[in-house]
């Protein structure tokens, strides 16, 4: 006999916005039951934001050992092992989980592990390692998204991977082919190359990067070439073949591209099926995203989504912050989602990060807009660390002084966005960040240049020419 159990919330889906919503409605004093079928953690956790830079911070050593020679430090024999590498990975993943579950739990939050499927708007039958149909008013979905696989040439995850499968590599090919320029895959091509993997990325698309402005897809263009990474652009992958030897990526009206591994990276897909979805008259988009308001809400009386099921910005941040919402507005507290200030970040090396708008799209939306951009190479704690590579800009509307967008790349990128993200979500002005003090010597002072050159007044910087 099946257990059936009554909560106050049920959430599908135990990732970076499964588990935030459910911890914020438990501090609300909701009963909740979290269903998860595989890790606690989701994507992110588990196969997506950590591991991945877990193994960057790996390269990151080895790219500072590399140029040690140039701070005057000689190291001789450099080496690593590459199976180590991945079991400090696996480490990192277990006691994050470990640690996750905890909290849970230490939330009086009701972990069940196996596959939900819904049997009515306001019940969920779960089986798995743990069976049960539970029940409640009010339930959350959030079941995130996979890695996309193309028809024509499938992954099977021994020499044509995806963005799960090569996470589990415990030797280094010689060479890969990446599949997709986008972030995921620039991502991977830039770790690779840090391990002395030779890459080359086939796009299909004019450029790399191409929903990042067009000042970064050709900085990261620039950078890419000069680090030796081969990049073919506008080019179709008709088929893989694989061997003993590796793979042959066939090319439309190119010659094929030999390596040993190939790793498909052309995006993710929304997972708002098999789990029994029809069943509740919740409405989903052609392209198979669940429909929701700034509440979260979808047009089913007390069923919400959030995360990637929800086709918005597919980031684990905007997930998390997604949960919140949804979470408060169950609880009676108003609460709506905005979308002007989502900063996102690639962790290519060096770093990407952006927020707000692009100078092209400030335009098309009519502002008159202008560009404040101050380089890495004129900053004395750049000079000092040697990571001049770079630069930071801010987009502002000429006629307020409003910031309305910032990128950055170069060194401690992913943590530099931080500043212009709080500053766009509170519509502060370029004089907002110049009349703040910015401790010197770092890398934030960039911004305080920037927003300088922005309002045509630099002082390490020359003036505009009139």
């Amino acid at each position: 006999m099946v257990d059936k159990k009554e909560f106050d919330l049920i959430v599908l889906g135990a990732g970076p916005g499964g588990y935030v919503a459910a911890i914020k409605a438990a501090q609300n004093g909701l009963n909740v039951c979290l269903i998860e079928k595989e890790f606690l953690g989701g994507t992110c956790l588990n196969v997506g934001c950590i591991p991945t830079k877990t193994l960057i911070s790996h390269a990151e050593v080895l790219n500072q050992i590399n140029r040690a020679s140039e701070f005057g430090i000689e190291i001789k024999d450099v080496s690593f092992d590459f199976a180590k590498i991945k079991n400090r990975k696996d480490q990192v993943l277990q006691g994050i989980r470990a640690s996750l579950e905890g909290l849970l739990k230490q939330n009086k939050i009701t972990i069940l592990e196996g596959k939900g499927s819904f049997t009515a708007p306001k019940e969920i039958k779960v089986q798995g390692k743990e069976s049960a149909i539970v029940r409640a008013e009010n339930i959350i979905v959030a079941t995130g998204s996979v890695p996309f696989d193309i028809p024509s040439f499938k992954c099977d995850h021994k020499k044509i991977l995806n963005s799960t499968s090569v996470l589990e590599l415990e030797k280094l090919p010689k060479k890969i082919a990446v599949i997709g320029g986008g972030y995921i895959g620039c991502e991977f091509a830039s770790l690779y190359k840090a391990f002395g993997v030779e890459v080359v990325i086939l796009e299909a698309l004019p450029k790399i990067l191409m929903t990042q402005p067009k000042v970064v897809q050709d900085q990261m263009t620039k950078i890419f070439t000069e680090d030796g990474i081969e990049i073919k652009t506008d080019v179709f992958v008709e088929k893989i073949d694989t061997s003993d030897a590796g793979v042959k990526v066939h090319l439309k009206d190119h010659d094929p591209v030999d390596a040993d591994l190939a790793l498909v990276s052309v995006g993710r897909k929304i997972v708002s099926d098999d789990f029994g979805l029809e069943k509740t008259g919740v409405e989903v988009h052609e392209k198979g995203w669940i429909v929701v308001n700034d509440q979260m809400q979808t047009n089913v009386d007390g069923i919400y989504a959030i995360g990637d099921v929800t086709g918005q910005f597919m980031l684990a941040h905007v997930a998390s912050h997604q949960a919140i919402v949804a979470a408060e507005n169950i609880c009676g507290k108003r609460s709506k989602m905005h979308y002007e200030a989502v900063p996102a970040v690639i962790f290519t090396h060096p770093e990407v990060a952006t927020v707000g708008l692009s100078f092209e799209e400030a335009v098309e939306k009519g502002y008159s807009a202008k560009l404040g951009s101050f380089p890495f190479q004129a900053l004395g704690k750049a000079q000092a660390t040697g990571d001049t590579e770079g630069f930071a800009q801010i987009v502002t509307d000429s006629k307020t002084g409003q910031i309305l967008g910032a990128q950055v790349i170069g060194k401690e990128a992913s943590s530099l966005i931080a500043e212009m993200a709080l500053a766009i979500s509170n519509e502060l002005t370029v004089e907002c960040v110049f009349d703040t003090i910015h401790a010197h010597p770092t890398l934030p002072e960039a911004w305080m240049e920037a927003a300088l050159l922005a309002n045509d007044t630099p002082i390490h910087f020359p003036p505009r020419k009139k």
